[in-house]
């Protein structure tokens, strides 16, 4: 007989076992790679075997987390398996420390146990071999460019334009001019390259990305009249889209997500500041009022 508090830990286990069976099992359905699919099913099933032995020790019946089984193949399917599974793969280490202490002097069962979870990592990284992780670095440029030039001079021209209107249609036009080319020399950049990247493909992931990101900057100066609400929301996108793409970055590359976020977040605030300080000289020494 379990004591109470050991007995809520391996039901923990037991739950994301079973949790993990039924998602694993979903995206084996959904993956084009036969093979993909077919270590997925394998770890699907060796899932549910740890879900029985958790049972026979428990002697009771766990529902699966419906949210979590929602969440993860919701994201693998939006942003690619590959940030599926290593969002998961986050989870996985904090469940882990559920099989520490106590737990292994029930059984040897459980060190196998910890030994399969480990053997799964190891052949969920042999999957994250997607297109849009190979063109990431691309996507990165765009958006990085898009967020230091344009977010800089929009800024700059908030100051120097004072017109919502005005410095929507220049800040659209300059993104769009920026941004073919920026793609332009993407492709011509890839094409020297020796590298496996389709120097077409590369150009548009970086035209996406960098268009994208125009889109949300200048999008609040056709929606609002006060220049200096725009002005709060720029900075605010900016962050925003600093935030997503980094984090997005980080745990599909098991990099530091504080680091490159604080990096990325001072250059573009740095950009910024500098614009508003050029656009406020520009209006004084040349007296524009539009």
């Amino acid at each position: 007989m379990l004591e109470k508090s050991l007995k809520k830990r391996v039901l923990k286990a037991q739950k994301s076992e079973l949790t993990e069976h039924i998602i694993y099992k979903k995206l084996a359905a959904i993956v084009k790679s036969k093979d993909h699919a077919g270590i997925l099913e394998r770890i699907s099933a060796e899932e549910f075997a740890h879900y029985e032995f958790f049972k026979s020790v428990t002697q009771d019946e766990v529902r699966p987390d419906r949210f979590k089984i929602f969440f993860y193949v919701f994201v693998s399917r939006i942003f690619g398996l590959n940030f599926g599974l290593k969002l998961m793969e986050k989870g996985e280490d904090l469940v882990q420390d559920t099989y520490d202490g106590d737990l292994k002097d029930i059984s040897p069962k459980f060190e196998q146990i910890v030994k399969d979870e480990n053997r799964h990592e190891n052949e969920l990284i042999s999957l994250i071999n997607e297109e849009r992780l190979k063109y990431v670095s691309s996507m990165v440029l765009g958006l990085n460019d898009a967020l230091v030039e344009l977010s800089g001079a929009l800024v700059g021209f908030t100051l120097a334009l004072q017109k919502t209107r005005l410095v929507a249609i220049v800040g659209l036009i300059t993104g769009i001019a920026a941004s073919l080319s920026m793609a332009a020399s993407e492709y011509l950049s890839t094409k020297q390259e020796e590298t496996d990247k389709n120097p077409l493909k590369a150009s548009v992931y970086t035209g996406i990305a960098y268009v994208g990101a125009v889109v949300l900057l200048v999008l609040p100066y056709f929606l609002f009249e006060n220049i200096f609400l725009c002005l709060a929301l720029v900075i605010f996108d900016m962050l925003l889209l600093i935030f997503i793409f980094t984090f997005y970055i980080s745990v599909s590359k098991g990099l530091d997500f504080r680091k490159r976020f604080l990096e990325m977040g001072c250059i573009s605030l740095g950009a910024a500041i500098i614009n508003f300080s050029i656009g406020l000289v520009i209006r004084n020494v040349f007296g524009i009022d539009i």
